[in-house]
């Protein structure tokens, strides 16, 4: 493709315009409407809790049966998406720089002094415009965070994405960092909007455009490299979330393990500090592996959220030493290990000293989410 040729396919049109406010607008009428469980979010700083309308899945089975229906009726061709993919994505970025700058100005002129809408204005219009300046801005009684939070896990479904990417991500929504303490601005904006859909979906690309042959034994393979991959982020995680919200609660069918009343030290969280990172790990590389070995495109997603988590996992485990202090050093020292040690028995490697130290070098670069 030509250079010429490259930025034609970038220019928006009308028609990706158009498919862009149909689908928000669906989001917006579905999320309302539709019924759904309504869970209530974290506290925020004056004691208010926000609450969500979880109907996520709801949503999206019925977009893809009027899709279905519609290219079935001729009124919706079934690769609208796939032929104008770049359009989507430049008129999607164009859309959340217009929609940021919006959010910045009425950040500026609200004067609500709640913790959902109060302005954070630092003074640095690049800062603001890019971190946000309200918590949760809302638009026609849409908390538009979470609308665009369920707006990207459409987005990466039907934009080519393995459709397991929403019970994943939609059960702990309400619990996500981002929901919780990220203020709404251009990062977040971009990053649910452009960024993923359209990064996290390349293997779904590439397959369209390249012929893969993979054996029986590598079908198994990649099928329980998922399978292990879910098991351990969905209960990792799920294990976490129960601690939560009852601290007494079993965990494996025993009584949990708990450091200075407050850190979790059982189950996966006895395993390793950051179990549920391996599990996102796996699942990311899951989804590539169908693509086979024959070009390093297909890998991206996985390459990048193993550099994006080595980078959380150093900002979570400063910020859990601060807020913790001697109770996160006692959890290290009862739970030295990131993530390996589950697949590695301690044990085995004191009776072997150049392996402890090859696993312990390993074990300073796993990563895990929270």
């Amino acid at each position: 493709m030509d250079l010429n040729a490259l930025l034609q396919a970038f220019t928006p049109s009308w028609t990706s315009v158009a498919m862009l406010v149909v689908f928000f607008t669906y989001l917006a009428i579905a999320g309302s409407n539709l019924p759904g469980r309504v869970v209530p979010g974290a506290t925020l700083a004056d004691g208010t809790r926000l609450h969500y309308r979880c109907n996520g899945l709801l949503s999206l089975l019925l977009v893809v049966c009027l899709l279905g229906i519609g290219g079935w009726m001729n009124l919706v061709s079934p690769t609208a998406i796939a032929d104008r993919g770049l359009e989507l994505l430049s008129t999607t970025l164009i859309f959340s720089a217009l929609v940021t700058f919006l959010l910045y100005m009425a950040g500026c002129r609200s004067r609500d002094q709640s913790s959902s809408l109060k302005p954070h204005i630092s003074g640095n219009l690049i800062h603001d415009w890019w971190f946000g300046i309200q918590l949760n801005p809302q638009f026609m009684g849409i908390d538009l965070k979470f609308y665009f939070v369920r707006a990207v896990i459409v987005l990466i479904i039907i934009d080519l994405q393995p459709p397991i990417l929403l019970g994943l991500y939609a059960l702990y929504l309400d619990y996500k960092w981002d929901i919780i303490a990220e203020r709404l601005g251009f990062m977040l904006v971009f990053g649910d909007l452009v960024w993923i859909p359209f990064t996290f979906s390349i293997q779904g690309w590439w397959l369209l455009n390249n012929e893969v042959q993979l054996t029986t034994a590598a079908i198994i393979a990649n099928c329980l490299v998922f399978l292990i991959g879910y098991l351990v982020f969905r209960g990792a995680n799920k294990q976490k979330h129960v601690f939560k919200k009852n601290p007494k609660a079993l965990i494996w069918g025993r009584p949990p393990k708990v450091i200075g009343g407050k850190l979790l030290a059982s189950g996966y969280w006895g395993i390793a500090r950051h179990s549920n990172y391996l599990g996102d790990l796996l699942l990311a590389l899951s989804f590539s592996l169908p693509c086979g070995i024959s070009s390093p495109v297909p890998y991206f997603y996985p390459i990048y959220l193993f550099i994006l988590l080595i980078w959380r996992e150093r900002r979570d485990e400063a910020r859990c030493a601060q807020k913790y202090k001697e109770i996160w050093a006692e959890y290290k020292k009862q739970v030295p290990w990131r993530y390996f040690h589950m697949f590695i028995s301690r044990k085995v490697l004191s009776l072997h000293h150049a392996s402890m130290v090859d696993c312990h070098f390993f074990s300073e670069w796993s990563v895990t989410y929270g």
